[in-house]
């Protein structure tokens, strides 16, 4: 029997899933913005007292491991890593995008041969973003796109794909006219889409180095701050 608790936090949704052998028995979210770290801990306490359980009672702790937003995710992995610290317990991780094609599918149902493209925005005109099959795994593994005309034409004329998630709207214009593109804006990231994964992962024993596990950015943090250049003042 494995009590997992999976954290997802990696965009503006804060969800938090308590699964019990691979079902939820508990479950928060929200989509807030920038309220993770006021809602988190809430939901741990919630799901943990709803489902009969004490936090020591946890065999495993999991979190979306991005890639998303650089302060989402920061929360998520601290409290991760506190929860793993202070109860001494194994740390799993999760991509957040294959989460997505999880929940996904568990909203929706598939054909053979459709491809999955889950979006995450990641600013300006870029995507963080990835493709699955419908059996979860990866046909292209995750990268930071920038959305330009042409992009993923190669892939759509050979394969149907839905693109879902919140930077989806940026690329619909692109190619919404295409026979094999379909989009779906409802689907975000969400803790009940981590549970199959983190389940897998604990009984293969797939655990993160607590002391040193970090997120999964993909790309380097930017401030908005202009570099300073030879000769001029901070």
């Amino acid at each position: 029997m494995a009590l997992i608790l999976n954290i997802e936090t990696a965009t503006d949704v804060c969800s938090v899933a308590l699964a019990l052998d691979g079902k939820v028995v508990a479950f928060r979210e929200e989509q807030s913005g920038q309220s993770h770290a006021r809602l988190l801990t809430t939901f741990i306490s919630d799901c943990v007292k709803e489902a009969g359980f004490q936090l020591n009672d946890l065999h495993a702790i999991s979190v979306s491991k991005g890639p998303g937003s650089f302060t989402g995710l920061r929360i998520g992995v601290a409290s991760a890593k506190g929860l793993c610290y202070a109860l001494d317990k194994p740390l799993l991780s999760v991509n957040t995008l294959q989460s997505m094609a999880s929940n996904f599918l568990k909203q929706n149902k598939v054909e053979s041969g459709i491809w999955l493209c889950p979006m995450i925005d990641a600013r300006r005109m870029e995507v963080y973003t990835a493709f699955f099959n419908e059996n979860l795994g990866f046909e292209r593994e995750t990268a930071a796109e920038v959305i330009e005309p042409g992009i993923f034409h190669e892939i759509l004329d050979k394969h149907p794909v839905v693109f879902f998630g919140d930077g989806m709207t940026k690329t619909r214009h692109i190619f919404e006219n295409h026979a094999n593109a379909t989009f779906n804006p409802a689907v975000l990231p969400s803790a009940f889409g981590m549970v199959q994964f983190s389940e897998e992962s604990y009984k293969n024993e797939l655990f993160e180095k607590v002391a040193y596990f970090e997120p999964y950015y993909l790309k380097d943090f930017f401030t908005g701050r202009q570099p300073i250049l030879p000769g001029q003042r901070p």
